[in-house]
């Protein structure tokens, strides 16, 4: 397949790059990278995209799961943020990535301590969110429009809340990813679909308005990437290539609640937190019974790590808050597992919660950097991006197409097949069936050696860390990590040759 990313087709085009001179290098890949990749390539353009780590390696893996349409921002007043976010939900859900991104149920249970007037603003909130849900063309059969449930019907969609004093709840709709970092592995293949060479473990060492000098991180390397025009898109890394661009990160951490914590949780749950007018808790139960919880924002200072690492009192802030609805408290030992992701947030004056998330575009003339942003406005970013390098460097291309490109999986769905398959490889679940099918066993979370195959054979995992932490999620639970080693460094050896 023209879209699959292997260690075969990275040593080869590794190859190339150092070679040939490209029209545009674009540097980083999660979300916004890889987009700026499919981007640039399917306006013709030769395109080399790198990343030092792996693909959806930083932020990108690290969200709530969320394709939202800016209600939190259309509540500060930020209207064009807001609808440029619903546009962006409406692309994913009706074209680019329907098999990825679907519409999901959330609750705002009104407790004693959500005020009448507060639920009359936060309703009205969602009804604005509806109309930008309209003003964007995404049909209502796709996204429905919000509503107030009674207490009963309430206790039936979220049972753990408290029902002393529940006098119901809102019930809204928004986007939802099942898994973050699977998009981004579709929009990196979707780019190899159309000529772009993804090229993991490459660190870009040095930037200029001509390419980058580059580092195999597998070999130690080094070498030119020659390139007409440069995309900066690390995310919170950008302004260790680029000096002029200042960012204030902001950590965002979740908990990952065990199986069973929160029983007979159907929705999503919106959690008001106490003494903000317009900032809210998230509950997001998964399939396989756990619960994520989230999402905080504090200031980061320093430089920047690889895997941000969660404080104590971050756990702490996101259990008062949830347990400030619950029935039964959740116990510090319920939480088998914490992420955090750190947002590349423009600096400016204030807190980090009040930054803006409009994305901004900064070129001098030489190399483009893309920052800010959220990942459901990824190809927006993208598009901007590459729309600055184009006119900068007067290069041969025409508009951008990934309005209306379906990405890797969007085709037709396959009936008789696991949902399970069918919600993580879309067209593809039939291919990936017939390796399951030969390599049954499971590994972890009901994934099968089969599927850690197809991410090696065709996903670009390159070792245990990027299957178990990023084509899976396998890793986010320490337990669930070290059971799935011998069955992962197992499967590594057997495609090793592939």
């Amino acid at each position: 397949m023209k879209s699959s990313l292997n260690a075969r087709r990275r040593a080869r085009e590794l190859r190339e790059v150092a070679e040939e001179r490209v029209d545009v290098l674009v540097v980083g890949l999660g979300a916004t990278g890889a987009g700026a990749a499919l981007d640039a390539a399917s306006r013709g353009l030769s395109v080399a995209a790198i990343d030092a780590h792996d693909l959806a390696f930083g932020t990108s893996r690290w969200s709530s799961k969320l394709i939202h349409g800016g209600l939190r921002y259309l509540a500060k007043g930020q209207l064009d943020v807001a609808y440029e976010s619903a546009v962006e939900r409406g692309i994913l859900l009706r074209r680019t990535a329907p098999h990825l991104v679907k519409a999901h149920p959330y609750v705002l249970p009104l407790t004693p301590g959500v005020s009448r007037r507060q639920t009359a603003l936060i309703m009205a909130g969602y009804r604005a969110g509806d109309a930008l849900r309209a003003a964007a063309r995404t049909p209502r059969r796709l996204l429905p429009g919000p509503t107030r449930l009674n207490a009963a019907r309430a206790h039936t969609l979220a049972p753990v809340v408290n029902v002393d004093g529940l006098r119901g709840a809102l019930l809204s709709w928004d986007g939802r990813l099942l898994d973050d970092a699977r998009l981004v592995v579709a929009i990196a293949r979707t780019a190899a679909a159309h000529g772009a060479r993804v090229l993991t473990r490459c660190r870009a060492l040095r930037l200029s308005d001509r390419g980058a000098d580059v580092r195999d991180e597998l070999t130690g390397e080094h070498f030119t990437i020659r390139a007409r025009a440069v995309i900066n898109a690390a995310g919170v890394w950008a302004g260790t290539l680029d000096p002029q661009v200042k960012l204030r990160p902001s950590r965002g951490t979740h908990l990952v609640l065990s199986p069973g914590t929160l029983p007979g949780l159907i929705a999503g749950m919106h959690v008001p937190i106490p003494g903000e007018s317009n900032r809210f808790a998230l509950v997001l139960p998964q399939r396989d019974g756990r619960a994520y919880v989230g999402l905080t924002d504090e200031p980061v200072e320093g430089p920047v790590p690889d895997v941000p690492e969660v404080p104590e009192e971050d756990v702490r802030a996101l259990l008062e808050v949830l347990n400030g609805i619950l029935g039964t408290p959740v116990t510090r030992e319920a939480v088998a597992g914490v992420y955090a992701g750190l947002r590349p947030l423009l600096a400016a004056d204030g807190r980090t919660a009040d930054l803006s998330r409009k994305h901004a575009v900064v070129s001098d003339g030489g190399v483009v950097t893309v920052v800010g942003g959220k990942l459901t406005t990824y190809r927006r970013m993208a598009e901007d991006a590459v729309d600055r390098a184009v006119s900068s460097r007067k290069l041969p291309a025409g508009r951008c197409r990934t309005r209306k490109i379906p990405l890797v999986g969007a085709g037709p769905q396959p009936s008789g097949l696991p949902t399970r398959l069918t919600e993580r490889y879309g067209s593809e679940a039939g291919a990936v069936h017939e390796l399951v099918k030969a390599y049954p066993e499971e590994v972890g979370l009901g994934i099968t050696e089969g599927e850690l195959m197809w991410s090696v054979l065709h996903e670009g995992a390159l070792d245990e860390g990027d299957l178990l932490d990023r084509r899976t999620r396998i890793g986010l639970v320490r337990t669930d990590r070290d059971r799935a080693l011998p069955a992962t460094r197992d499967v590594l050896e057997r495609t090793s040759h592939a």
